[in-house]
């Protein structure tokens, strides 16, 4: 399989991404696979050998469609935007603690703060492929799984709207205190990613800087197959 797009500050403005993010909660990384990688990642999903477990949604109440966990060691399209996107990322989200008041702050390279879930039992790799097929969807969630969470995560469109898909929206939601909950839908083509919040993000108001909860899923498919390569950067326990 061929290496993952470049992803540094050479190639994108992540001072475009970040205020983004900072903005809306969610930020396009267009272009991050080519198509070939796209379908070569979406072939995978039928085989065994790559993967842990295997989720029904239906099952769990999560939605409807299903999804799979990969293994260590992760393929190495997988593995190299892990840990290409992660130190940017690890300045954001720094800087999203120092904003909130968390002590907590992520190393420079993804390396050591996997050590970190590592060390506190959370060992299970957390990158997984997401199927989706007609009347599929996934209910508004958070990916947490320990004590240790990175607060951003990245989900890559496989598949192609309109051509293999119809419907199937990203969809993130925002629930502000004291006010009602903000819908934001991402648009995206094949090989685009978004990065968006675990579970909270800082926003400055005119008291100062307050927290808002976020929770993602992905709307009703209405024909087609639709794939996912989803993004986490901390392990499970």
């Amino acid at each position: 399989m061929t290496d993952a797009l470049p992803v540094s500050k050479a190639q994108r403005d992540w001072s475009v991404i970040a205020k983004e993010l900072d903005t809306h909660g969610a930020a396009v990384l267009s272009g991050l696979l080519r198509p070939e990688d796209c379908a070569k990642l979406a072939a995978t999903y039928p085989e065994s050998g790559p993967f842990r477990s295997h989720i029904i949604m239906s099952r769990h109440g999560f939605g409807r469609g299903e999804y799979k966990y990969f293994a260590y060691p992760l393929p190495d399209l997988v593995a190299s935007l892990r840990t290409s996107l992660y130190p940017t990322l690890a300045g954001i989200a720094n800087r999203w603690n120092e904003a909130l008041g968390e002590a907590i702050r992520f190393p420079e390279e993804h390396a050591a703060f996997i050590a970190r879930c590592h060390k506190a039992g959370q060992k299970r790799p957390t990158p997984l492929l997401l199927q989706y097929g007609e009347g599929d969807y996934n209910c508004l969630h958070q990916d947490i799984y320990g004590a240790h969470v990175f607060p951003l995560q990245v989900a890559i469109l496989l598949s192609e709207p309109g051509r293999d898909f119809t419907g199937g929206e990203f969809v993130l939601t925002e629930q502000r205190p004291r006010m009602q909950s903000r819908a934001e839908v991402v648009p995206l083509r094949q090989g685009d990613g978004v990065v968006f919040p675990v579970h909270h993000r800082p926003v400055h108001g005119t008291r100062g800087v307050y927290r808002v909860n976020l929770r993602h899923g992905v709307s009703r498919l209405r024909s087609g197959r639709r794939h996912t390569l989803g993004i986490i950067f901390h392990d499970a326990e």
